[in-house]
């Protein structure tokens, strides 16, 4: 889906994450930023990679470049996967809850557009922490929810028999959170799902970004900024 892709790395205050992968690159003829949790593809690059459970200074790598974008007004596309920001005691004490609620401060405040796809697994502030946009998205087969069916079940019962029970409650498909204006649009997958054609998926993921692009494209930073914070503030709303 991008071409002529330059990654960069570094926080440039603690170290490289690989859990997100981020960069400069084309996308059909426009220049993008593009900033993907990384899940990896064999055993030892999900090793490598947590298992696309970022770290802080992945987080601050993903904002660096965000910043830099807004800089030399290049749009943005996030491609998020992951089933949630890595819990362990190092990400706590180099302050994983501050780089998180960093990023979506600052994502509500670029002067560019930002284009936010949910690709496979959207999980809690691990998700967040990239996915402030001004057109959000998800391919039909993804899920996205403020914690998984395994930590609800855990969480609420105790027991992992209910996890069915816990999925269906959380209303985390595409179909739901469309209903509920959580996102804008879903991307069709080829039959079975995009693992069947990865080729087919990324191409209609491409025309999906592009459209998206066209109507965000020309307007005034200033007024992205606000429909942006808008659309935050609205979500919850609850009219009887």
């Amino acid at each position: 889906m991008v071409t002529d892709f330059t990654e960069l790395h570094g926080d440039r205050a603690f170290a490289d994450d690989p859990a997100i992968v981020a960069g400069f690159g084309r996308i059909g003829e426009a220049g993008f930023a593009v900033i993907g949790e990384q899940k990896g593809r064999d055993t030892r690059d999900k090793l490598r990679r947590n298992f696309g459970m970022p770290h802080p200074e992945g987080y601050r790598k993903a904002l660096r470049v965000m910043e830099m974008a807004a800089r030399f007004g290049v749009p943005i596309l996030t491609l998020v996967d992951t089933q949630g920001a890595y819990p362990g005691v190092g990400a706590e004490e180099r302050g994983q809850a501050e780089a998180i609620a960093r990023n979506i401060r600052e994502m509500s405040l670029l002067e560019v557009p930002v284009i936010v796809a949910v690709i496979g697994e959207g999980g809690s502030g691990g998700a967040l922490a990239i996915a402030v946009g001004d057109r959000v998205m998800m391919q039909e087969s993804a899920v996205y929810s403020v914690i998984s069916p395994e930590g609800c079940a855990s969480i609420l019962w105790r027991d992992r028999e209910r996890v069915p029970d816990a999925a269906r409650a959380l209303r985390m498909t595409a179909a739901d959170l469309l209903e509920f204006g959580i996102i804008d649009e879903i991307v069709p997958e080829p039959p079975g799902g995009a693992h069947h054609d990865w080729d087919e998926a990324a191409r209609g993921l491409k025309r999906a970004v592009l459209a998206a692009l066209g109507r965000l494209a020309g307007r005034p930073g200033s007024e992205l900024v606000a429909e942006r914070i808008a659309r935050l503030a609205s979500l919850g709303a609850y009219a009887s």
